[in-house]
């Protein structure tokens, strides 16, 4: 591990500030699960590590009322809430159960006790899971500068739209008519070798990937036909090509393609 400097701010105004003051490359750490494990393999070299969990109204669960045009309800879930907070959240179970069955998959109890929504989908990891909640349910992350929608917040392979010095404070997921999300695991990290979440609000549906390519993406094709007809058997006859897809030792780009399909339909017969 190479040496850093550490601080822990009370507020975001101070972690703001420390950034500015921070040095080359100063790094901000939720709950660690990515950064720690780069820290010792020695793939990061920070000049400050800036730990937010001092600062107050960063986690929790509650739900908020749409305004305007935008009646529906909405589930805010805060940026330092564990994936097992969400997993165990009797709101979230109610709103959205696909939700909470999502991030109840996410690595071990270990993992799910110290991981963080925010510090995950800030990493925006290919494999990672909630990338796929984030687009599918129609999400909008909060940062302590601006509210950037889901669809442009993940830009490609490990980036998003965050500016340098961004903070996520919160993620607002609408709440569905229907959601299902599966998840074909690797087995030792339990890492999606591709996840499908399907959402269906009104007459739009929403079909969102993570694990197969670069970054997470939307198939419009299998969101025309879902539309239409929302069935498995409307996806009959779809595929999705393998050209821009993972291909790795855990699995190549056609099994990959071919998985979601496979997991498309079952998300939606989960639906119910």
């Amino acid at each position: 591990m190479h040496d850093f400097k550490y601080a822990r701010p009370a507020s975001l105004a101070a972690a703001a500030t420390l950034v500015k003051k921070g040095g080359a490359d100063p790094v901000f750490l939720a709950g660690g699960q990515t950064l720690i494990p780069a820290l010792k393999m020695r793939l990061r070299k920070p000049s400050t590590v800036i730990d937010l969990a001092a600062i107050k109204g960063l986690d929790g669960i509650a739900e908020k009322k749409g305004k305007g045009k935008d009646k529906g309800l909405t589930v805010v879930v805060g940026a330092l809430t564990t994936h097992a907070a969400v997993a165990g959240s009797k709101l979230v179970k109610a709103r959205i159960p696909a939700l909470a069955a999502l991030a109840e998959g996410i690595g071990d109890p270990q993992v799910r006790h110290r991981g963080t929504l925010g510090g995950s989908i800030a990493n925006a990891d290919p494999a990672a899971d909630y990338p796929a909640a984030v687009i599918a349910l129609h999400a909008e992350v909060v940062t302590n500068k601006r509210s950037i929608s889901g669809d442009a917040f993940f830009k490609g392979f490990f980036e998003t739209a965050l500016k340098p010095g961004e903070i996520v404070t919160a993620v607002n997921f609408r709440v569905p008519d229907k959601a299902a999300y599966m998840k074909f695991a690797q087995p030792a990290s339990r890492f999606a070798l591709v996840g499908v979440l399907v959402a269906k609000f009104g007459a739009e549906v929403r079909v969102a990937v993570t694990g197969a390519g670069a970054s997470v993406f939307r198939v419009p094709d299998m969101e025309k036909a879902l539309a239409k007809s929302f069935s498995a058997a409307a996806l009959d006859g779809i595929k999705v090509s393998p050209k821009d897809l993972n291909s790795d030792i855990h699995a190549a780009a056609d099994y990959r393609a071919h998985l979601i399909g496979v997991l498309a339909k079952r998300a939606v017969e989960a639906c119910g």
